[in-house]
């Protein structure tokens, strides 16, 4: 199977990893050049890919609407366009579903994000001063509307005399034509253009902007999809993997079932860190996202997502080191244990990394190896969607005899690499390539020992997220 991905942007975890996840199956993805994605700031050329997607003779074709409108993530964020040129540029899609009427085009759109922080790498010039205004402001903008529904007493505004106007008038136009854009995606789907639309989020609360947004969104695809066809959940930089696995599943045409386990069942009502859904109902629209069911429970299911589910309290690798669990973490490795179907390991215990507590415990007892995946980075829908994208396209692969074992492997090492062994143990050195391999060789060899670190890069210059190749060494 060949599959066409237009990727949210030029990252590894945009680009490489859908690219495991169908190697996984035995599949091909195709992207186009690098010379026509965004670099960080710096947008893709929005017209030559639309082009380039028209272009593609695939079996399926994934888009992510950020990069064919704006030219990329980042760029949705930044960019001066107005609300025609962008709209323009999606009628794309439409041009490819009249060129080929039977070709399986999935698409995702982003709720824009406002983070609550002063970080301005990623957003419009005016964030490092006022960017936890502008987040506070969507969430007080939110309850406003709450109470407006409910006839309640509305929040007092304390926050418009410490934004300029012009600022607050910028951020709140940018969010506005984007909006416009998930609308628009929406009336795609309507169409039978796209099929499935994925409307995601990262970086929210549950009262912010991107909340009540998505609120408003729910109103038009009651009306317009009324089989609920539509999947809103938190996440983005997994979603081209999971689409990817839903392409997968979809060719191979027979149900996938997944169940959902926490050694803390508590812990799936748990909201995870940036997100506005708690951690089990979002596991459980990130496996519908990824074209498989939700099974009851793992005698009924081909594979069980075992969660180790959010702290309460929030931790988060990207500041000071959690504190060990020590019961939390007998918890899962129980439920692991007691699993009667093989086990995808989503680690969202803490934000930005896994738990090394829970993986050298997995180490120490052998339980590693019988893994069908592993993920543990970033926000919980980020390692949640991954995990389940991977364990779709084992499934796929196992069952249509293309497994692709050492694609398995690669994937499964990296994601233990990197989640456990750079994010929470490695990062606070910084991003030096080589200090880095030199530090995380030993951690891959202490799971297999037949595999070399290569390769090691710093996408956009910083220690958040780091790039390496694995390889096998030859004996």
């Amino acid at each position: 199977m060949h599959i066409a991905l237009l990727p949210l942007d030029e990252r590894p975890v945009n680009t490489r990893l859908p690219a495991d996840v169908a190697a996984i199956a035995g599949a091909r993805l195709r992207l186009p050049d690098a010379g026509l994605l965004p670099s960080m700031r710096t947008p893709g050329k929005a017209g030559p890919l639309g082009e380039w997607l028209l272009d593609q003779d695939m079996d399926a074709t994934v888009v992510c609407v950020e990069t064919l409108v704006h030219g990329g993530l980042i760029p949705s964020r930044t960019s001066a366009d107005d609300t025609l040129t962008v709209l323009d540029r999606l009628n794309v899609l439409r041009r490819l579903r009249l060129a080929r009427p039977g070709l399986p085009i999935s698409a995702v759109s982003l709720v824009t994000r406002a983070s609550d922080s002063y970080h301005g790498d990623e957003e419009p010039a005016y964030w490092p001063r006022f960017g936890r205004e502008l987040h506070a402001y969507g969430g007080l903008l939110h309850r406003a509307h709450v109470a407006d529904v409910t006839g309640s007493e509305a929040p007092a505004d304390g926050l418009t005399g410490k934004i300029p106007t012009e600022v607050r008038i910028d951020f709140e136009l940018r969010r506005l034509r984007n909006h416009v854009v998930n609308l628009e995606a929406l009336r795609l789907l309507a169409e039978g253009v796209v099929d499935p639309l994925l409307i995601t989020a990262d970086d929210t609360a549950v009262h912010s902007a991107g909340s009540v947004e998505q609120g408003w969104l729910r109103h038009w695809a009651r009306a317009l999809d009324p089989a609920g066809t539509l999947l809103m959940y938190p996440g983005a930089d997994e979603v081209g993997a999971v689409l990817v696995a839903r392409a997968l599943a979809a060719r191979h045409g027979r149900p996938i079932r997944i169940s959902v386990i926490s050694g803390d069942p508590n812990g799936l009502d748990v909201v995870a860190a940036f997100e506005n859904l708690p951690t089990g109902a979002g596991a459980r629209r990130q496996i519908l996202a990824a074209g498989a069911q939700v099974a009851e429970d793992d005698q009924d299911a081909d594979v069980a997502l075992v969660l180790h589910t959010p702290d309460p309290g929030r931790t988060d690798w990207f500041g000071n080191p959690p504190s060990p669990d020590p019961a939390a973490v007998a918890a899962t490795v129980r439920a692991i244990r007691e699993s009667s179907a093989p086990v995808a390991l989503a680690d969202v215990r803490h934000t930005n990394g896994g738990d090394p507590g829970l993986v050298e415990t997995l180490r120490a007892e052998g339980l590693v190896d019988d893994l069908v995946a592993y993920g543990g980075w970033n926000t919980a829908g980020n390692t949640i969607g991954s995990v389940v994208a991977a364990a779709v396209a084992t499934v796929v692969g196992t069952r249509e005899n293309t497994l692709d074992r050492t694609a398995a492997r690669r994937l499964l090492l990296h994601r233990l690499t990197e989640d456990y062994g750079y994010q929470a143990l490695v990062r606070a050195t910084g991003p030096d390539a080589t200090a880095a391999r030199e530090r995380l060789e030993p951690i891959l060899h202490g799971f297999d020992p037949d595999w070399t670190i290569d390769d090691v890069t710093f996408p956009w210059n910083r220690s958040f997220e780091i790039d390496f190749t694995l390889a096998r060494i030859t004996q």
